[in-house]
């Protein structure tokens, strides 16, 4: 039986805006500069969704130092591309607009630096829909998705955790959302390769935001 969420929790990359040539970009960026060999495009890809060190340590084989030394490297080129090379999914701004006027309560968890995800809200004129929105510190720091999702959950000023719904495209938002104790959701229309979301164990699997958007208001 579907429950009535009245806290919406949403990813920011590859969930409400799809701004993978710049993240890829500024990934390639960081490499060359620690003449690191760039991988193929398929791991090339893992980087767009998890934190940074993670994925510079699971993708690249760095050490931990290493991996926050390129995650540096990275922010050093994304603070001027956050928003250049990137778009709102389509049938986004229609979701928020819908779910908002419908009195839901709405934030942003994501691991992108706080400041990096203020500026591309904003950019998009999407930041009024949000109650919260939550990121990393500004070097990458209390970054762990679970950590961003207490955060969202404790400034939208819930206590019921059963009421809350996070919204990702990869595994690490459905395990963030696991470690916190919320249903999660899926969208397949994010950067999660086939079959990542149902392995994650995500409550429901969405492929459009309407989709989104019928289930949580039917």
């Amino acid at each position: 039986m579907k429950k009535n969420y009245s806290a919406i929790l949403f990813d920011l990359d590859g969930t409400l805006t799809d701004s993978s040539p710049g993240i890829l970009d500024c990934v390639r960026y960081a490499l060359e500069k620690m003449n690191r060999k760039i991988p193929e495009e398929t791991l090339l890809n893992g980087f767009l969704g998890p934190p940074l060190v993670y994925s510079f340590t699971e993708y690249c084989g760095m050490t931990p130092e290493e991996a926050r030394q390129a995650a540096e490297l990275y922010r050093e080129a994304y603070k001027d591309q956050c928003v250049i090379g990137n778009s709102l999914y389509d049938g986004i701004y229609e979701l928020l607009e819908r779910l908002d006027n419908a009195g839901k309560l709405l934030a942003v968890a994501t691991t992108k630096p706080q400041v990096m995800a203020d500026k591309i809200v904003e950019y998009f004129d999407i930041k009024k829909f949000f109650k919260a929105v939550c990121g990393a510190a500004p070097d990458g720091s209390n970054g762990e998705k679970a950590g961003v999702i207490r955060n969202a959950i404790e400034k939208l000023g819930v206590t019921d955790l059963g009421q809350v719904l996070m919204v990702g495209d990869r595994f690490y938002d459905i395990e963030g959302a696991k470690k916190v104790g919320i249903a999660s959701a899926g969208v397949l229309f994010g950067y999660g390769r086939p079959g990542e979301l149902e392995k994650a164990g995500a409550d429901y699997i969405f492929s459009s935001p309407r989709e989104i958007a019928e289930f949580i208001l039917s």
